[in-house]
């Protein structure tokens, strides 16, 4: 094992993980919105399908990808639209009491954990991971190193972005205010999609 390459993808996985991201900014609207227990099944549903990406991409399902790379764009594009409906979605939501038993709420386990396959941070994130640290150890190895690292490093930024929304959410008081910020959330998150667009 190399330990100056574990070093290497130890920072590029807490860097890509704690940025900004459509992950992180769903994760701070919904801190402050929701509040922090609420939001623990989107927070579980980020780290556990973010590491079984990494996963699955280094243990083959890589080779799907490069034989119809038509999924690529597929993926892409309804990642895309999804982000834009989200964006709509924080953009109209408004601040909620633990008490509240309305119909809407916080992004569940499993649509979380699928909504990474639709990320297209997470597709960077996951191809850089696979292909250039896969000699920090011998297969299988390596990808079982790779998803242990991406899982922890998910499970923190997950934590940490939640309660930084948490912690803003007293300071948010009013509904205005929580509509101001849940406007400012949406359009960093639309914001996210330039690459996408840019990658066109």
């Amino acid at each position: 094992m190399s330990q100056q390459l574990l070093i290497a993808f130890v920072t590029f996985a807490f860097v890509m993980a704690f940025t900004p991201g459509p992950n992180n900014i769903m994760l701070l609207s919904s801190g402050v919105t929701y509040g922090f227990r609420r939001t623990v099944p989107h927070m579980m549903g980020v780290s556990f399908g973010f590491a079984f990406m990494v996963g699955a991409v280094g243990f083959g399902l890589a080779t799907v990808f490069i034989r119809y790379p038509v999924l690529q764009d597929l993926l892409k594009y309804l990642g895309a639209a999804y982000l834009i409906y989200l964006a709509v979605a924080i953009a109209f939501s408004g601040s909620t009491k633990p008490e509240d038993t309305t119909l809407r709420g916080p992004m569940s386990f499993w649509g979380a954990a699928l909504f990474q396959w639709v990320n297209a941070k997470g597709w960077v994130m996951v191809i850089s991971t696979i292909t250039a640290y896969a000699a920090i150890a011998r297969f299988p190895a390596n990808v079982a190193l790779q998803v242990a690292i991406s899982f922890v490093m998910a499970i923190g930024s997950t934590i940490t972005w939640t309660l930084f929304g948490t912690a803003l959410r007293p300071l948010l008081s009013s509904e205005r205010a929580v509509r101001a910020f849940n406007i400012v959330m949406a359009v960093l998150l639309l914001a996210s999609l330039y690459p996408v667009f840019m990658d066109a």
